[in-house]
């Protein structure tokens, strides 16, 4: 993962004229709203977290899905859980101390994995790797919790990027 930079860049968008993210540690808070933080880390671990769509998906190659590398980009690029723990989302992105857990559990697991095979593997790589399954059974218990959480039912097949864009973009 890029080493990030704790500066606060101005922004472009004429809309946020004059006005300055509050931060985190750096990060801008007020530049993506909390929902839209929460559906990239539930679309990632969904995606992480369903063999049949490894197999059918990412294996297969389909188009609209991206790889491993991108769920796992999503599920810390905009949050920075690669470099804190998600229980400083409780409240915002994450309903609990219990939900953000599970988040970070899944999120530990699968970045362990791509710090030992190269965030560029293919996605072979990182399905034959042996602590894999472990990973997968993480995602998978912090999907489940907040598709529950949200009144979704965590069995639906994930969502193509294309989907979690248009739920994402702005009205």
């Amino acid at each position: 993962m890029p080493v990030r930079s704790a500066t606060v860049q101005a922004s472009a968008n004429p809309s946020r004229r004059g006005r300055r993210s509050t931060t985190m540690g750096g990060m801008p808070l007020n530049d993506m709203p909390w929902w839209r933080w929460r559906t990239q880390v539930r679309s990632a671990l969904h995606m992480l977290s369903d063999p049949v769509f490894h197999q059918e998906c990412w294996l297969a190659g389909l188009d609209g899905y991206g790889d491993i590398t991108d769920a796992v980009y999503r599920l810390v690029e905009d949050t920075w859980l690669d470099n804190w723990s998600a229980e400083k989302y409780v409240g915002s992105i994450f309903r609990d101390p219990d939900e953000a857990a599970l988040v970070d559990a899944a999120v530990l697991r699968v970045l362990r994995i791509m710090h030992e095979i190269g965030a560029d593997a293919p996605v072979p790589a990182y399905l034959a790797h042996p602590l894999w399954p472990e990973a997968v059974r993480a995602a998978r218990e912090a999907h489940v919790r907040m598709a529950t959480s949200d009144g979704d039912d965590p069995d639906t097949a994930p969502r193509s990027l294309d989907v979690i864009r248009i739920l994402t973009s702005p009205a």
